[in-house]
């Protein structure tokens, strides 16, 4: 067991149980590095523990697989082939001659350091929600989309008895369709793209019929439960005092403007609101990975251009959990065929094919379920963008039309948008959209923040574990 390889997978969401079995089955020791309790991501999430549900009344995606996932990981378990490190969140991977070392915070607290040596790094971060800020967004009870799923699978729990359910992108139908099944009155379902494009992309949608048959379903549970669909609208506004009592919803004309005219208010106590989502490539940028835009490159084996490198999952460009379970199962075997020294043949791998399929389905979604076009001109002036540094629109405004900065990174010198906890990872696309460059991924040195005796005590006497030596099969890109 000791001079088997070790390859460390950071994220226990649907790539990265994928790639951990996988490796695991090949004969390689696996350490799964993920932040939550329990394994399973935010797809997969499961009632916490200390609420002893028999069964959570929320719907939860694919059962069936997330069982079949959960059987195995029970197994590698139980047998060693896997161990699994929960509440651990990765701050740093540092790559040296002998492998790589994941430097990690313990716990809720996240006060104490611990690291983990290996030969090998699979790198299935996930993604997080874009926000897209508008007038009233700060108001308490505007909660994102998935935050509102995450109250629901996690705690069990409504984020509000009568909720709005707004933005664009596919995860909207199943959060509606969760809080109305939970008990929830939805008084309706915001959407600003037009369902009726998906007919452009007939034929790529048509080669999965069962994602097809999976949104129909979804569609028919919002006509049982009575919610109201408004197709082609947007909230344009927020309101209340204290908290959340109402937004005002508006069409939009086929240029993506605010239709005169329009304009209505439904009372609500909640706002659930997402506009898709962002790979998650901190750890990936800190390792030097080349990025496609903002997420991370990878070869047909998922391979990053760093030798010893694998990514998979939202982090190499959102998906959706299926495709992420495809490209986790590639680079967990073609880790383990790396590191054991046998040739991978990842094209004849069945993952292989239904990984094309699935990422032309998602790209036609990406195309659907795009942010409106000017929807940074409805910010208004006194709307906060950064909610970190307090930084309103009218800051950022006038650093790119009175100081002349013409860069992210400058209107963050001049305004600090992007320099609060979060470091960007909220504002950027609402800054970058108001100051007219293409958003970028944070360049920071840490995923998160480290205390500095964590920082202090880090070297060779901190690592856990036996140190390895290096495998005997290649890391690097060679045939």
């Amino acid at each position: 067991m000791a001079d088997r390889p070790r390859l460390a997978v950071i994220g226990a969401g649907p790539a990265g149980l994928a790639a951990a079995l996988a490796a695991a089955a090949s004969g390689v020791r696996v350490t799964l590095v993920d932040s939550a309790p329990q394994a399973g991501g935010q797809f997969y999430r499961q009632p916490a523990a200390g609420l002893a549900a028999r069964r959570s009344q929320a719907p939860h995606h694919h059962r069936r697989t997330w069982r079949r996932l959960r059987t195995g990981l029970d197994r590698q378990l139980a047998a060693g082939g896997v161990t699994h490190l929960a509440d651990h969140h990765v701050w740093c991977v540092e790559r040296h001659t002998d492998g790589f070392t994941v430097h990690a915070l313990l716990g809720p607290a996240q006060e104490d350091g611990v690291t983990v040596d290996a030969d090998a790094v699979v790198l299935a971060t996930g993604g997080y929600e874009k926000v897209l800020p508008f007038p009233g967004w700060t108001l308490p009870g505007v909660v994102t989309a998935g935050g509102a799923q995450a109250m629901l699978k996690g705690g069990l729990v409504l984020p509000g008895r009568t909720v709005v359910v707004a933005g664009t992108g596919p995860l909207l139908l199943p959060v509606a369709t969760g809080l109305a099944a939970a008990g929830a009155r939805v008084a309706a379902l915001v959407e600003s793209a037009d369902p009726k494009t998906l007919a452009r992309h007939a034929r790529v949608l048509s080669a999965l019929p069962a994602k097809l048959a999976e949104g129909a379903g979804h569609a028919a549970r919002l006509l049982r439960h009575r919610v109201p669909v408004l197709v082609g609208h947007v909230v344009v506004e927020a309101h209340g005092g204290e908290r959340l009592d109402a937004v005002t919803v508006a069409a939009l004309d086929a240029g993506g403007r605010v239709r005169p005219g329009t304009r209505r208010r439904i009372a609500c106590g909640t706002l659930a609101v997402g506009h898709g989502m962002l790979p998650h490539t901190d750890l990936a940028a800190t390792l030097g990975c080349r990025l496609d835009g903002v997420a991370v490159r990878v070869d047909d084996e998922q391979r990053t251009d760093v030798p010893g490198v694998w990514a998979a999952g939202e982090a190499t460009g959102v998906g959706g959990a299926d495709l992420a379970l495809a490209e986790g199962h590639i680079a967990g075997r073609s880790a383990a065929a790396r590191l054991t020294g046998r040739r991978s043949e990842a094209r004849t791998w069945a993952a292989a094919r239904s990984r094309a399929a699935l990422r032309a389905f998602s790209a036609a979604l990406d195309a659907v379920y795009a942010p409106p076009a000017h929807w940074a001109e409805r910010i208004t002036g006194d709307t906060l963008v950064c909610r970190c540094e307090e930084v309103p629109a009218s800051a950022v405004r006038a650093a790119v039309g009175e100081l002349g900065a013409g860069d992210v990174r400058t209107v963050k010198l001049l305004t600090r948008a992007g320099m609060g906890w979060c470091q960007g990872r909220m504002c950027a696309p609402a800054v970058a959209a108001l100051a007219g460059c293409p958003p970028t991924p944070a360049g920071t040195p840490f995923a998160r923040p480290v205390p500095l005796d964590v920082l202090a005590g880090q070297g060779p006497d901190a690592r856990t574990g036996p140190p390895l030596d290096a495998p005997d099969g290649k890391d690097s890109h060679d045939d």
